[in-house]
């Protein structure tokens, strides 16, 4: 799960999109090329959605996954 940033460390990066900020740090860049976010409302619950198309493995609750080779697109 993400968390909430109060302030950015000398290694992150921030993001901005249609007035989202988003804080990476700049080493964990390659492992988001590519990556789809979307707002989803189901029932009582609102998240964030993330599709990232280097995915090769996911754990069950959706909280880790893995890259066969990190900035690779496909």
């Amino acid at each position: 799960m993400a968390d909430v940033a109060d302030q950015l460390s000398p290694d992150d990066v921030l993001l901005e999109y249609r007035g989202m900020k988003i804080a990476v740090n700049i080493e964990h860049l390659p492992l988001l090329e590519g990556t789809e976010i979307d707002f989803v409302r189901q029932g009582l619950s609102d998240n964030f959605r993330f599709r990232n198309p280097n995915v090769s493995g996911e754990c069950g609750c959706g909280e880790s996954f893995s890259v066969d080779s990190p900035g690779a697109v496909g």
